[in-house]
């Protein structure tokens, strides 16, 4: 399944603040993200629609199985490359932006090839 950038940004903020406190709502979200309460809410449907998520009917999101594994992969990457880039002497706040864009957009391959290359 391939979903958009924005969706996957979206996956990644769930998982970190479901990591982080364990109970997300769409407000977290936008705060967290910086997005209005009308995109993030835009969004979740998307990606309720999508069987990405569940919400509660306290609001409470929660990522499904599948999202799980988007959430997981993008997380990583984003994790690896950002410190991939401070090991090459880029400021940590410039790595984590950069790391953002680029987990996005390289492929699979790359992107193992980095991992194995890192971790060994």
């Amino acid at each position: 399944m391939r979903i958009q950038e924005s969706g996957e940004m979206y996956l990644e903020s769930i998982y970190v603040l479901l990591k982080q406190s364990g109970h997300v709502r769409s407000v977290d979200v936008a705060e967290h993200m910086g997005y209005s309460k009308p995109s993030v809410s835009r969004a979740m449907g998307l990606l309720k629609k999508a069987n990405l998520i569940e919400i509660a009917p306290d609001g409470a999101i929660a990522l499904t199985d599948a999202g799980v594994g988007v959430a997981e992969k993008i997380y990583e990457r984003h994790t690896i490359l950002s410190q991939m880039l401070v090991n090459l002497g880029v400021d940590p706040e410039v790595a984590t932006e950069d790391a953002c864009r680029l987990e996005h957009a390289i492929s699979d391959e790359s992107f193992e090839a980095i991992k194995k290359h890192i971790l060994g």
